[in-house]
């Protein structure tokens, strides 16, 4: 979908929610009191839907949560908007606690709200899908593009778009420039011409965009062909995908010059900001606690065994940068001197060291290990930026030194207070490929619903002590 349609879209996507939750809400309000002259305080409830639609735009254009509107099918979209009900109502809930509005405020008004916002929204984006689909269908109104691609990779080129172009455009032709294949009809695609009679084709043909594909052939190759429909004014899609390339492809500026960038990852970066304001807040919540809990656990190491009450090392970072991870000193202070002695009881497969019953632990260490209380002057990481409340295992500088290419992109995002080892066994895992390979996933699959995610299943692990030594 061109931009001007694609935003266009998500405007009013965003325009139809806000209506929706005017009408939702006022209904709602209707129901509960059978009037609008009974309510408790019409200011509350006027402020809760002011509140509504201020998190739905928010959320909306904070995630882009839309989007992926035009491809999602019925399922994706209903649990689009459960998504999006879960933020908006939570958020708000949240926000009324803040400003302490919820005694004035009708729960019931709430629950309708939740009901009847959640099936008028499922409705509306299914209608409004509907109606621009029946719209673009028509051949008049379509973006028509034209398939350049050299023989080898025509077919497949033809498919790979009707599976994931957006609905608004079509495919009005096909053009093979290393072969004649004129007349042939490939998957319902007729091909119009060949390299040689091209330009003169599609000077007189009905025709919006070029699409082409020639992995075979240089960008200078087809100078000519690129060059002739710029000056008939139509836009082209060059491709510069290399094949079998995994990751994520973008093409942008660099030093002035136009690039096209391969990269792995997430590269939402609304999304990366949300998260890094969550982790601000986390960090300054976490720390406070952090200095509550030093009074109380910095005495009770004390006792215990002479040293420090914290505990630092140098871990790598985001992209191998260097910073000091912090800790309650949950071991004895020669603990590096004696892991000497341990290596060959090392139970880890692989460059990490663990092994059961630590001799190297102390009474007190064993405990807040056990309870994830170490843990927590790792907040004040947070704060700084050096870690997040949600990402990989921070390796060590003699971890790190060993890496090859595969364990170093476990590295190419902030590493985090919890993760996906963390909810999977922590210690009860014995393999670091395994701890790689969650990593691995995380970074893939990354969301800030999945982060919200780990971090339930984080509360829920550490309150059973499950995996932690």
């Amino acid at each position: 979908m061109n931009g001007n349609n694609r935003y266009a879209i998500r405007y009013l996507v965003w325009f139809l929610d806000a209506v929706i939750i005017v009408l939702s809400f006022v209904a709602a309000t209707y129901i509960r009191w059978q009037n609008f002259v009974d309510m408790d305080s019409q200011k509350t409830h006027f402020l809760v839907c002011l509140i509504l639609v201020m998190v739905s735009g928010i959320y909306t254009f904070g995630v882009d949560a839309n989007r992926d509107f035009m491809k999602r099918r019925f399922p994706q979209e209903s649990y689009a908007v459960m998504k999006y009900e879960l933020v908006i109502v939570l958020t708000t809930t949240v926000i009324n606690y803040i400003l302490n509005i919820g005694g004035t405020f009708s729960r019931l008004v709430m629950f309708y709200f939740i009901v009847l916002d959640y099936l008028l929204t499922v409705l509306v984006r299914q209608l409004l899908r509907k109606c621009l689909a029946a719209y673009w269908k028509n051949a008049d109104t379509a973006v028509k593009i034209l398939v350049l691609a050299e023989k080898e990779h025509l077919e497949r080129t033809i498919r790979h778009l009707q599976h994931h172009i957006d609905i608004n455009y079509a495919i009005v032709g096909a053009v093979c420039l290393d072969a004649d294949m004129k007349g042939e009809i490939i998957r319902g695609v007729s091909v119009i011409s060949d390299r040689r009679d091209l330009v003169k084709t599609v000077t007189t043909m009905p025709l919006d965009e070029v699409f082409i594909y020639t992995p075979g052939s240089s960008q200078d190759a087809l100078a000519d062909v690129i060059n002739a429909f710029s000056d008939m004014g139509v836009t082209v899609h060059y491709c510069v995908m290399l094949p079998g390339m995994r990751g994520r492809t973008s093409i942008g500026m660099l030093g002035g010059y136009s690039v096209v960038t391969y990269a792995k990852g997430t590269g939402r970066y609304r999304a990366l900001i949300i998260k890094r304001m969550v982790d601000i807040l986390g960090g300054l919540v976490g720390s406070i606690f952090t200095i509550i809990l030093t009074v109380f656990v910095g005495i009770a190491i004390k006792i215990d065994s002479p040293g420090p009450i914290f505990f630092s090392q140098v871990r790598i970072g985001r992209n191998g940068r260097r910073f000091k991870i912090y800790k309650f000193r949950s071991m004895y202070i020669d603990a590096e001197e004696r892991k000497k002695e341990l290596e060959s009881q090392n139970e880890m497969t692989g460059l990490m060291f663990k092994i059961k019953d630590d001799p190297r632990i102390t009474k007190v260490g064993a405990f807040i290990r056990k309870t994830s209380l170490d843990e927590f002057p790792q907040f004040f990481n947070i704060l700084k930026g050096d870690m997040s409340l949600v990402g990989t295992r921070p390796p060590t500088e003699k971890e790190f030194e060993q890496y090859n290419e595969y364990y170093r992109r476990r590295i190419s995002m902030t590493p985090g207070l919890t993760g996906m080892w963390q909810v999977s066994g922590r210690s009860d895992i014995e393999d670091f490929d395994e701890i790689v390979k969650l990593d691995l996933q995380y970074i893939d699959n990354w969301s800030l619903g999945l982060d919200i995610r780990i971090l339930f299943k984080t509360v829920s692990v550490v309150f059973r002590g499950s995996g932690a030594s």
